[in-house]
């Protein structure tokens, strides 16, 4: 998946019961981000994954 101007994002979701973490692989760096969330709100916490992600590239 491309996520914009990261390059390439690797997601990986785990469901927890009614629990979803994301984490969001930065492929060039490794660097990793996760976020947790309502497993209903999917999509949602893809987003906060990505955008910690983005964060985390930008501050390195």
């Amino acid at each position: 998946m491309t996520a914009d101007d990261l390059g390439e994002v690797i997601l990986e979701a785990t469901r927890n019961g009614a629990f979803l973490k994301v984490t969001a692989i930065h492929s060039a760096t490794g660097l990793e981000a996760s976020a947790v969330g309502p497993v209903h709100e999917p999509k949602a916490v893809e987003r906060l994954a990505i955008a910690k992600l983005r964060r985390l590239v930008a501050a390195s």
